[in-house]
């Protein structure tokens, strides 16, 4: 009997890269920091992800949405970095900061493709909106290609 060569296989021993989505909400940064933790347990690279939005209604009205949105991102960056700090010398993480554009689902399937990702952290959906559209943990889930934590 002959075995069918396998293709790439990915987090044979635990997840090597954890993608882990913030926006700056509370649920978000929940996410971060469950996936700070499983990646240190893991001796994991943590790759934190913020989806920079393309447009938003106020960008229809003049609002400069690019300088808001990096804006976040360097709050957020800075916020990683105290965190970081506080706990440095007690627990090492290996971490990087990504800013992909784009609605944040597209943006969090194009991170965890381009970096390899091994598993997905986010956190849940704050938003009642999502009840009728799909959150975006649930259609990471229903992509079903990385094990997907969803953090309350």
């Amino acid at each position: 009997m002959s075995e069918q060569p396998r293709g790439f296989e990915r987090g044979t021993d635990g997840p090597k890269v954890i993608v882990a989505g913030v926006d700056g909400s509370e649920s978000s940064l929940r996410a971060a920091s469950y996936a700070s933790g499983l990646a240190r347990r893991q001796n994991a690279l943590l790759a934190l992800v913020y989806v920079q939005p393309l447009m938003t209604a106020g960008a229809a009205f003049g609002v400069p949405v690019a300088d808001t949105t990096g804006e976040i991102a360097e709050g957020l960056v800075a916020e990683i970095r105290q965190a970081t700090e506080r706990v440095r010398g007690i627990w090492d993480v290996r971490w990087e900061f990504h800013t992909f554009r784009g609605d944040p689902y597209n943006g969090l399937v194009t991170a965890a493709d381009e970096l390899k990702a091994d598993a997905v952290v986010v956190g849940a959906s704050e938003s009642a909106g999502h009840r009728i559209v799909g959150s975006v943990a649930v259609r990471l889930v229903k992509a079903g290609r990385w094990p997907v934590t969803v953090v309350p």
